[in-house]
């Protein structure tokens, strides 16, 4: 972390990570056998640093990643990119999330734990968990009651059309390297149909019909001044025109779109509940 600071402190020059390792490592990690993987993951997360950026700022939209605190900014990093690219035998995604969460308490300011606490894990709930079965849960205290939370929505969609006679399925591509369901945030005020025709539209391009609400998860994410958010996800399968889709630009953590039909579907590497939504969707469609 000492490194990863220095480094993004220089403005991320990349010339001068080894030498700053190298100190580092004579300075603070004398009887540390294990300097090959300190070398590594110090490496990798100068070469994904980009696309740990674009993930952190898909998780945390409300702190662009230049007004992150810098101890905040590279404890994420070093976290999240255990966490994504990380040897999950070696680090397991809960190990990965506590350590950062540990030295963001240490080395960040008094909201830092938490704040990292809930970057990680919304992104750790978006990958579908995983090792949540490895070792037994630990009861987490609550400061806020679980009513008294506010609560933020989103929206998700479902997307087919039928392309002669072939029933095909609108998905995006993360930078996790998932397949999965365009969705987004609804405003305060905006309906979830209203909200869910306005994302898709925004994020590929399409006009959709919303048939039906075919689903919906929840999960508690930490905002370093709101605190504990209640996130409601509600899935939607609708209907569109079959036409080339148009990913926009902005939408962070996500590097392709694309139709697939529907006996493709089952070759897509996919995040449980998307798989579990496909399938309930298909199900439906195909009894029709």
């Amino acid at each position: 972390m000492q490194t990863l600071f220095e480094w993004d402190f220089h403005d991320n020059s990349g010339g001068m990570v080894d030498d700053a390792l190298v100190y580092n490592l004579s300075e603070f990690g004398p009887g540390i056998e294990d300097t090959e993987f300190i070398e590594e993951t110090v490496h990798g997360v100068v070469k994904k640093q980009k696309i740990l950026d674009e993930v952190i700022e898909k998780a945390a939209p409300d702190w662009p990643i230049d007004k992150i605190a810098a101890v905040d900014r590279n404890v994420l990093r070093l976290g999240l990119y255990e966490l994504l690219f990380g040897d999950r035998e070696h680090v397991p995604p809960k190990v990965a999330i506590n350590e950062a969460i540990e030295l963001a308490k240490s080395f960040g300011g008094e909201n830092s734990g938490r704040f990292i606490n809930g970057v990680l894990g919304a992104i750790y709930k978006e990958m579908g968990e995983p090792g949540k079965d490895d070792q037994p849960k630990k009861k987490k205290k609550q400061e806020v009651p679980y009513e008294e939370m506010p609560v933020e929505k989103k929206a998700g969609a479902i997307v087919y059309a039928l392309q002669e006679g072939t029933l095909h399925f609108a998905m995006v591509h993360d930078v996790f390297g998932y397949w999965t369901l365009t969705k987004g945030g609804i405003d305060d005020n905006e309906d979830e149909i209203a909200g869910v025709q306005r994302e898709v539209k925004e994020e590929i391009g399409l006009d959709v019909e919303v048939r039906e609400k075919i689903g919906e998860n929840e999960y508690i994410a930490h905002h370093p001044e709101k605190g504990p958010i209640r996130k409601q996800v509600h899935y939607f399968l609708t209907e569109a025109p079959y036409k080339k889709l148009s990913l926009d630009k902005e939408s962070g953590g996500l590097d392709d779109a694309q139709w697939f039909p529907v006996e493709a579907i089952a070759d897509l590497t996919m995040y449980d509940d998307v798989t579990k939504l496909l399938a309930e969707s298909i199900t439906k469609l195909t009894q029709e």
